[in-house]
């Protein structure tokens, strides 16, 4: 935890949305298309420039907005693919997304209304008729574009996106209909409770990877639907089936979302899939993510790796399990372990904690620069001195946190088998100030709610047990493993570490009232460009384990503390 002279994430500058305009009904095939606000485009062209082969420049007019929009959707609707891929700025992707939408998604008597835009950005709803062998359902939904100027001559075009066909879509992904790829599923709860969406948000993406997996294990039968073939798959149409990212035993996983069905033509017969999630934990997980924007967290069962909850604020993708975000001071658990194994600190022994520490190159420092004089290492890891950490860079070699991470508590092996896709975090060797940045949680290091919350299980038993949120035995997969368990002298220090952090330190508010068998670390992680940092927070209270990330949420004792906590309050 605690903010740093250089931060070591860099964040992505999203795009401004701005400003208001007005709403626009593209109607039936063949209407002049720049008519429909009213007056022509040439003559109410506010930003056009006088002069052959000059370019625009400056920003967009209204009138730009509102031609260049209504071009594009005026010869979508009419079923002119060549005219509506030449108003955007990537001919050969539009016109291919554009083919696929009537060739391959089948879907016919296409109905397109603009609504009131916001500076570049105009919002339109979207009806129209998917059509496969006989059988028709109609289709509605909201999606949006936005106006450039062309770079060859400054022209307003439509900026190309996949998401303007369709929101769900992302660069190479398709929409298809034909005979779905797998079988639907009724996905259970450990208890025989059918998991929905309906009940529990959060599980979109976690029942559609299901689905994806064990479709076709669990005995179901394919229906007819609309959807979304990701770019990795090989689905060239109706009857084929894209590939998975979760075959064989060890469904090795990525950050790939699964396939997603958009609507359903006929229904297909699911098969049946039993999790282990708790339906007590699991709604109060979707309750407490509420709470903050931009939420994620997980409840594991130490002693055994079952996944008991996955929660996110955003429905969409799934940061719990897939994100990979620098965890900030919550991987000083890791770094701790390995510095008590090679003697360099110990629970009740003087470390240095001053001010600054440089490295590399680097000068890091401790939130609000505070020091401590003669103080323990638990003193340094309870109120999370990042230059404790720091000082012990140059007693380490480049790869030994990533051995640490690898070896002791299954990280970064890319080889965890969840039964779902996930992130399985990333510890890459590094030299230098990135080195030293890697030991609190910066640098290169990445995580997600769900690795640390294996590493702070592993921490309490002692023993890696890789997280799974169905059961190996249901189709024969094997788990990872790590390569050796926590020295008893290392574990002992190290729960007492945790204990300490958890009854008087930064986590101590947060963990109020739920020892004594309880341990956390907070954490907080700087991203370029963000005002606030990412707050990170990880427990364990008797054989429960959680870990929360509230991005862009401040300090993870404050943001991320009373969700995890919560949740262990409600487990136990």
């Amino acid at each position: 935890m605690g903010k740093r002279r250089r931060a070591a994430e860099r964040g992505r500058t999203k795009p401004a949305v701005v400003g208001g305009l007005i709403a626009v009904v593209v109607g039936g095939a063949g209407l002049a298309a720049y008519t429909l606000y009213g007056g022509g485009a040439a003559a109410d062209d506010e930003g056009s420039a006088s002069g052959v082969g000059t370019v625009k420049t400056g920003p967009l007019s209204s009138a730009e907005v509102k031609s260049a929009s209504t071009a594009f959707l005026a010869a979508w609707q009419k079923g002119d693919v060549s005219a509506a891929a030449a108003a955007t700025n990537d001919v050969p992707a539009a016109r291919t997304q554009l083919t696929g939408y009537g060739e391959e998604a089948h879907i016919k008597k296409v109905s397109l209304t603009a609504k009131k835009r916001s500076g570049t950005s105009v919002p339109f709803s979207v009806k129209g008729t998917v059509s496969y062998k006989g059988t028709d359902k109609s289709l509605a939904y909201e999606s949006r574009l936005t106006v450039v100027r062309r770079a060859k001559d400054g022209e307003p075009v439509v900026d190309w996106q996949a998401s303007v066909v369709h929101p769900e879509l992302e660069t190479g992904d398709r929409l298809v209909t034909g005979a779905a790829g797998t079988p639907p599923i009724k996905a259970l709860d450990r208890d025989g409770g059918e998991l929905t969406t309906d009940v529990y948000p959060s599980l979109g993406t976690v029942l559609d990877g299901l689905r994806e997996k064990y479709g076709k294990k669990a005995g179901g039968k394919a229906g007819i639907e609309l959807r979304v073939v990701r770019g990795g798959g090989k689905d060239s149409g109706a009857g084929k089936t894209a590939k998975s990212t979760n075959d064989g035993k060890n469904d090795k996983t990525t950050n790939k979302n699964p396939d997603k069905t958009l609507l359903e033509l006929s229904e297909g017969t699911p098969g049946t899939v039993r999790t282990t999630l708790s339906p007590e934990l699991q709604g109060a997980a979707e309750a407490q993510v509420t709470t903050r924007e931009k939420a994620s967290v997980v409840v594991v069962r130490p002693s055994t790796g079952e996944i008991l909850a996955v929660a996110n604020s955003g429905h969409g993708f799934n940061t719990a399990f897939q994100g990979s975000l620098a965890p900030g001071s919550t991987m000083k658990i890791i770094t701790a372990s390995l510095l008590i194994d090679k003697g360099l600190a110990s629970v009740d022994k003087v470390h240095p904690c001053p001010k600054y520490s440089s490295y590399g190159g680097w000068k890091f420092q401790n939130d609000d620069k505070f020091k401590i004089d003669g103080g323990t290492f638990k003193a340094s890891f309870a109120r999370s001195c990042n230059t404790a950490f720091i000082s012990q860079a140059k007693e380490l070699s480049d790869d030994d946190l990533t051995k640490q991470a690898q070896q002791v508590f299954g990280l970064s092996m890319d080889n965890w088998a969840v039964g779902v896709p996930t992130f399985d975090g990333s510890v890459p060797v590094q030299s230098q100030a990135s080195k030293a940045a890697s030991l609190i949680g910066q640098g290169g290091v990445r995580m997600n709610p769900l690795n640390m919350a294996s590493v702070v299980a592993t921490a309490k038993t002692g023993t890696f047990h890789q997280p799974y949120l169905v059961a190996p035995d249901v189709d024969d997969r094997s788990l990872a493993k790590a390569q050796r368990s926590l020295s008893e002298e290392t574990q002992t220090e190290l729960k007492e570490l945790l204990r300490y952090t958890a009854a008087a330190g930064t986590a101590a508010e947060a963990m109020s009232g739920l020892g004594p068998d309880y341990g956390a670390k907070t954490g907080s992680a700087e991203v370029d460009n963000q005002k606030k940092p990412n707050g990170w927070f990880t427990a364990w209270k008797g054989d429960l384990a959680a870990a929360g990330v509230v991005q862009q949420g401040g300090h993870g004792g404050e943001a991320a503390g009373p969700i995890v906590a919560a949740l262990l309050r409600s487990g136990s």
